[in-house]
């Protein structure tokens, strides 16, 4: 089937994959608008996190790694040698809040039913994600032509605010390649970093995003939380 059908089929079933989803179809849609500054993102990549002799003496071994053998990585191997263990380091993992990967997430929204599996949730729940607080979309390429891993996370991120029911944000991330973009979702509007350089001094930034995302969902998880 050429993909001008399969097109045709979806907007005819209201059905949507997150891997046929492009920020275009997601604004068309769902009326999403993405601007340029969010007081959600700023404050989320403003604010300081303490990062520990140890941790540093880690990130650069990883930086230098991804420098040295990133090229030669598939998509899997970026994963395992260098996203993995960053998210690792971080340790979200606590009694109400688990990391979880490759788990799938639907949801009927504005009587479209969008669905996917998601690289990595950040959610509460033991066992199976319940509430979502984050979503991350990893690609190898730094340009992929066979799919939009931004538009997937944030497909991922609607059905994520949609199932939450409330107002807090939705935080996510998309990695292409040594890139790594944050995003945040509001409502109908959202808004994406430039990207930071993960084989450069940037991991460091991208470490204190992540432990801040950690204690940020620890705070509205549990507010009397203080690690």
């Amino acid at each position: 089937m050429s993909p001008l059908k399969m097109m045709e089929e979806m907007m005819e079933e209201k059905k949507l994959r997150f891997k046929d989803c492009t920020q275009k179809l997601l604004e068309e849609i769902f009326n999403l608008k993405q601007v340029t500054q969010h007081q959600a993102l700023q404050n989320w990549i403003t604010t300081e996190s303490e990062v520990t002799a140890f941790e540093k003496t880690s990130l650069q071994y990883l930086k230098d790694h991804l420098k040295l053998c990133g090229q030669t990585w598939n998509e899997a191997e970026l994963r395992d040698q260098f996203i993995g263990p960053v998210i690792s380091l971080v340790n979200f993992d606590s009694e109400e809040v688990r990391y979880f990967a490759e788990r799938n997430l639907s949801g009927l929204i504005e009587e479209w039913e969008l669905s996917g599996r998601v690289d990595a949730l950040i959610a509460q729940g033991r066992w199976e994600p319940q509430k979502v607080y984050f979503c991350l979309n990893e690609y190898k390429k730094e340009k992929d032509p066979e799919g939009d891993p931004g538009a997937q996370a944030l497909a991922a991120m609607v059905v994520a605010q949609e199932h939450n029911a409330d107002q807090s944000p939705i935080y996510g991330l998309y990695v292409k390649g040594k890139l790594w973009y944050f995003m945040v979702l509001c409502g109908k509007e959202y808004a994406i970093t430039e990207p930071y350089t993960a084989s450069r001094e940037d991991i460091v930034d991208i470490f204190m995003r992540l432990k801040t995302l950690k204690q940020m969902i620890y705070n509205v998880v549990n507010p009397a939380h203080t690690s």
